[in-house]
């Protein structure tokens, strides 16, 4: 077994276990903006706040795996793929810092909760984003790439960030109804229920 073919079994297991971990992760962040009770939003972080922190180690490995394994492809993706890889990382990065923020502050809480959550969606947004671009191509002329870095940003490309947050938010549902108190997963039974009816509707 060569190397190429070692680098995109491994780079699979990694993003794999990036969207298992880290997923559930950003949809409770994204589902902050459906929780008004502070008791609540305290109790849905205190469900994650073990793990959150290194779920995005995972992703880093995918990219120091791409680097490493495929770097004509690496060359080529990142150009392609620069202004969501931006806003994935700004909103991670914000994620971060409202995290810590929240806990030491007892009259902006509230603020730094909507800044968790828009970080958590903007970031799923922005991953949903990449992986359209991946699907639908960047135009390459001399192994370079050689379109715009908003061509990424296709409507295909927007329903599908749309459709990775909804994801991470049903695993964030399934988190709080396995890790969280009683009131969490009553919250968490609440969402899924009206969205399951929504769709049959």
């Amino acid at each position: 077994m060569d190397l190429p073919l070692i680098s995109a079994f491994f780079m699979a297991f990694a993003l794999t276990m990036y969207v298992m971990l880290d997923g559930f992760d950003l949809g409770v962040g994204a589902l902050l903006l459906a929780q008004r009770d502070e008791r609540v939003r305290d109790r849905m972080v205190d469900a994650i706040a073990p793990t959150w922190d290194g779920n995005e180690t995972w992703l880093v490995m995918a990219g120091i795996t791409l680097l490493a394994g495929f770097p004509l492809a690496y060359g080529i993706l990142i150009p392609a793929l620069y202004v969501p890889v931006i806003i994935m990382l700004v909103s991670l990065g914000l994620r971060g810092v409202s995290f810590e923020f929240r806990h030491n502050s007892r009259t902006a809480r509230r603020r730094w909760d909507v800044v968790f959550a828009a970080g958590s969606v903007f970031a799923g947004l922005a991953q949903g984003v990449m992986l359209g671009g991946l699907i639908q191509g960047s135009k390459i002329d001399r192994n370079a790439f050689a379109g715009s870095p908003f061509d990424t940003f296709s409507p295909f490309s927007i329903l599908l960030g749309v459709t990775v947050v909804a994801g991470y938010a049903t695993l964030g549902v399934g988190w709080l109804r396995f890790k969280g108190e009683d009131a969490t997963r009553a919250f968490a039974r609440t969402t899924s229920d009206g969205c399951r009816w929504r769709s049959l509707g």
